[in-house]
């Protein structure tokens, strides 16, 4: 039968080898992943809103166009402005 400090003993040396595993674990790297923490928004870089696409989207607000109805509508009005501004020779 074991003696009161040989298992004290044993359980410290068990104690030892078990706490060495979670010790040799590498450390989180330092910077974080560009895109694992940006939020969505932060991802690209906005470009400056022309005029036709502000006045595209207040028509669209004014119209409560939401969605892919909007984005598709968004496109024709930007298009539609684009070829206005085109200059016909």
């Amino acid at each position: 039968m074991m003696t009161l400090s040989s298992r004290a003993a044993a359980t410290a040396f068990a104690s030892l080898l078990l706490m060495g595993s979670a010790f040799a674990q590498t450390p989180a790297p330092a910077t974080p992943a560009p895109a694992a923490k940006m939020a969505p928004a932060e991802k690209k870089a906005e470009k400056p809103r022309t005029a036709a696409s502000l006045e595209c989207s207040k028509e669209a607000d004014t119209k409560a166009i939401h969605g892919k109805e909007r984005h598709k509508f968004m496109s024709e009005c930007k298009k539609a402005a684009k070829d206005a501004a085109k200059p016909k020779t």
